[in-house]
């Protein structure tokens, strides 16, 4: 009788066993599929990323040259009046017309500067809401890799608290990726600091 209790008790322990790597197996299959669909998002909002960083130098480039042509354009008008004034010719047609289309440039100068720094703010913005997504992304992705190494220590020790404790780091990672997905405001802000 004691033989068949201890078959009963293997057979037991075997299909515990079982279904905690069948749990194991499943959970593997789901956390992968999830970041492999997280990580092509990520991989876009990087490239949208580089892009309005690209964009953002660029316009700030094209202000600075816009600023440069209009400091350019008032030593022009400088110039103009000194030499109206060194030729006691204050009519001076020539001198006149070329002092009218320096101040029409600065005019011209300050409405593109205005533009141009809005854009480039507007830029500096878009790179700052795909940063904030990417953080998402890479907070789920951190902590899916850690369920996932806990996930093969349970198939090896076979400790169902481990495998719970992993599933709650597969759901922090699966909540932020969602986040990251739908765009949601869950930014664990101090939890990104300490790991940037």
């Amino acid at each position: 009788m004691s033989e068949t209790n201890g078959l009963q008790e293997r057979l037991d322990v075997s299909e515990a066993k079982n279904r905690l790597n069948n749990l194991v197996a499943i959970t593997v299959a789901i956390i992968a599929v999830f970041m492999a669909i997280t990580k092509v998002k990520d991989d876009n909002i990087v490239q949208n990323m580089l892009q309005a960083k690209s964009d953002w130098v660029d316009t700030w480039n094209e202000y600075q040259s816009k600023k440069l042509k209009h400091h350019m354009a008032e030593l022009g008008v400088n110039q103009v009046l000194a030499l109206q004034v060194l030729a006691q010719d204050k009519g001076n047609s020539v001198l006149s017309s070329q002092k009218k289309g320096y101040q029409d440039a600065i005019a011209r100068y300050l409405t593109e500067e205005d533009a141009l720094m809005k854009k480039a703010k507007g830029l500096e913005k878009q790179y700052d809401d795909l940063n904030y997504r990417d953080d998402q992304f890479d907070l789920s992705d951190a902590t899916l890799s850690i369920s996932l190494a806990m996930l093969a220590i349970t198939a090896l020790t076979g400790k169902r608290k481990l495998l719970v404790l992993a599933w709650l780091f597969a759901g922090f990672g699966v909540l932020m990726g969602l986040a990251g997905l739908m765009g949601l405001p869950l930014h664990p802000t101090a939890l990104i600091k300490l790991l940037s």
